[in-house]
């Protein structure tokens, strides 16, 4: 890829969940059936772990299953213990430990007992990291809240804190405030896909005609390429005739949007300011604080 910044590949695990309907779950592994030609492929912990060393990344995640939400406790506790045995093979099978730094994912879904059982398993282990897999999987706000605040703190203080599959500006913050150090998700890009930008006064859904003839830039707060060089009008332009630019644009100012976000979340953190911070960005955003 000639990037020479550091690099982090997921395991697999999250596809567990969405591809539902194309695996099978086993002890040994999962089967997926190829979305394109039908084929079959299996993933053992043993398989990934090779494909994540010879990716090269320098944070790998160990394979897991995301549950689904809701799901049974019963179901819940033996994915979780899978999870468990799985993230045992992935160590014992990872070589390139110099290098690549393996995390843990703490699983167990919206069940605190399971989430703590997770935690003193995985920590026994003793990975370089942490994760906080299988939340913010479509269940509501305050159960996402509940469930990290529960769990975050039965973390390693002194090892990275991450949390899996998080991208809106108030989850990163609630993150941040709960003791997180890093998260992901896609979604900066794939709203861009679809005509939307953060902004610092909430979201702007470019493709709409009352941005027709508007001069200005996507965000007057925002330094990125984009807004110093294009138009809300003609972003929308390049978007409603499927230029592959407008995407583009949008991604790039998305990225630094909450790229900018963690930068000010860390000045915010210095000064003893986060939980003010956070308000203030609500209001101006429009969210309403749970």
């Amino acid at each position: 890829m000639n990037w020479d910044r550091p690099i982090l590949t997921d395991c697999g695990g999250f596809q567990v969940f969405s591809l539902s309907d194309l695996r099978t779950i086993s002890e040994e592994g999962v089967e997926f059936k190829s979305h394109l030609d039908g084929s079959k492929h299996f993933f053992t912990p043993e398989k990934v772990m090779q494909i994540e060393e010879d990716l090269g990344a320098d944070i790998i995640m160990s394979f897991d299953e995301c549950c689904p939400y809701p799901s049974t406790y019963e179901y819940t506790k033996q994915s979780m213990e899978r999870t468990t045995r799985w993230a045992e093979r992935c160590k014992e099978a990872h070589k390139n430990t110099d290098k690549q730094g393996l995390f843990g994912i703490i699983q167990g879904g919206f069940y605190k007992d399971l989430r703590e059982q997770s935690a003193k398993d995985l920590i026994k282990l003793d990975f370089p990291g942490y994760a906080i897999g299988g939340i913010s999987v479509g269940e509501p706000k305050e159960e996402f809240l509940d469930v990290l605040r529960y769990t975050t703190p039965l973390m390693p203080e002194n090892k990275p804190r991450y949390l899996m599959g998080v991208g809106t500006p108030d989850y990163l913050i609630e993150a941040a405030i709960a003791g997180i150090d890093m998260c992901d998700c896609v979604l900066p890009t794939r709203i861009a896909r679809n005509g939307t930008a953060m902004t610092w006064n909430g979201k702007v859904v470019v493709r709409n005609a009352t941005y027709e003839r508007d001069w200005t830039p996507l965000d007057p707060e925002c330094d990125c390429y984009t807004c110093k060089n294009y138009t809300r009008a003609y972003i929308r332009h390049l978007v409603k005739t499927n230029e592959i630019l407008g995407v583009r644009l949008l991604s790039i100012h998305n990225l630094r949007f909450l790229t900018s976000l963690m930068e000010r979340v860390r000045i915010e953190i210095e000064n003893d300011n986060l939980l003010n911070f956070r308000d203030e960005f609500y209001k101006k955003y429009g969210y309403t604080k749970e």
